[in-house]
């Protein structure tokens, strides 16, 4: 548990202080959102995307989240699920509906059912018409749900596949979402239009298909004649989603096979200080400081190559190609511009040293020092 979550306070209104951060996945069009209790620094993940995983780990990683549970709406049908990955990468639970009967599935869930990360809890509302699957997740203080696919902004799941009845959304979507607050935050799984929140109010009043005054006559009426085709990733999404998203042939692609790399939230692939000390020997180690603070009190690294960064890319040439490369400097910030460099370059096993020489130093790992000068 993160004792002092580095994290700044995003609302706290009705209960302890909460973090929130919605991402998203351009192709897909699809939203995951994260929450995090910031006292206890437990939160949880919802609608994660299998491709945005190292994004999402990343990001759990920097803000010091104990993740408890990875939440899926539903089983989807345009996408693969991230949850078995962040569980992996993680131990976290994987939370998805029982009536789904999905496979690796730690938590099932049922209406009425609670999801605690900390001092706040999701409560679970069972809102099928969708699929028989579908979960919306209220949060403690009625403040926002996570509506899945059953209720989009002006708009709501489709009910033409996997179990879907128009009847049954529309008594989901009344009776469990908008019977929600007015000021309550409604935020989705997916939008294609830039859309990125809407509240009960709002959708009781502007919703094309079951607000401003439509009844169930309107609503059936309105999703029987929407003809639209099929997802086009159906047939590789539902299947992996009934496993969670865990691989056929176990080949997760998680780590590289040359370092336990680790990716910021921007992308950048980082190694610790301790890994590399260790490895010195199967590394080529590059300081792009200037010459000055490379001969200066700072010290370097024994054995390391430096190329000061404004030279880096004349002389990318004189960089062995038989290992693999780690870039470092004062505290990895010039080292992450080289990396990212090389890797420009084509260099795939480039890597930053985290920290740089602040967090080699901090731990205390061997350094040669400049020689005095005689006066």
């Amino acid at each position: 548990m993160a004792s002092d979550p580095p994290f700044p306070l995003a609302a706290a209104a009705g209960g302890a202080p909460l973090l929130f951060r919605q991402l998203f996945d351009a192709e897909t069009g699809t939203f995951t959102y994260l929450l995090a209790d910031v006292a206890s620094g437990e939160g949880v993940l919802i609608d994660p995307v299998y491709e945005q995983h190292p994004r999402d780990l990343s990001l759990v990683r920097e803000l010091g989240i104990d993740l408890v549970a990875c939440l899926d709406t539903h089983a989807h049908a345009d996408h693969v699920t991230g949850s078995w990955r962040m569980h992996r990468a993680t131990g976290c639970a994987i939370g998805l509906a029982a009536a789904v009967r999905a496979q690796n599935v730690t938590l099932p869930l049922t209406h009425g059912d609670r999801v605690g990360f900390g001092s706040r809890h999701l409560e679970v509302r069972a809102t099928p018409g969708h699929t028989d699957g579908c979960l919306t997740y209220v949060l403690d203080d009625h403040g926002m749900a996570f509506t899945g696919d059953a209720l989009l902004v002006r708009g709501c799941g489709r009910c033409d596949f996997q179990q879907g009845n128009a009847h049954t959304l529309y008594r989901s979507i009344t009776e469990q979402i908008l019977s929600l607050p007015d000021h309550c935050l409604l935020h989705p799984a997916h939008d294609y239009n830039g859309r990125t929140v809407s509240s009960v109010a709002e959708e009781k009043a502007y919703n094309a298909r079951l607000g401003g005054g439509a009844d169930e006559r309107d609503f059936v009426g309105y999703m029987e004649n929407l003809r639209l085709p099929h997802p086009h990733r159906i047939a590789v999404a539902l299947p992996a989603n009934l496993r969670c998203g865990r691989p056929v042939d176990n080949d997760h692609g998680e780590d590289d096979d040359w370092g336990p790399i680790e990716r910021s939230y921007a992308g950048l692939p980082e190694l610790a200080a301790a890994w590399v000390a260790e490895h010195r020997d199967q590394l080529t180690l590059v300081d792009v400081r200037s010459p000055a603070e490379v001969l200066g009190p700072d010290g370097r690294i024994p054995g390391s190559l430096a190329i000061p960064l404004p030279e880096l890319e004349a002389r990318a040439g004189e960089i062995p190609a038989a290992k693999p490369v780690v870039l470092l400097c004062h505290s990895g910030s010039r080292s992450a511009l080289a990396t990212q460099q090389l890797q420009k370059r084509g260099m795939a096993r480039v890597a930053n040293l985290r920290g740089g020489l602040r967090a080699w130093k901090t731990q205390g790992l061997p350094l040669e020092q400049p020689l005095p000068v005689e006066v």
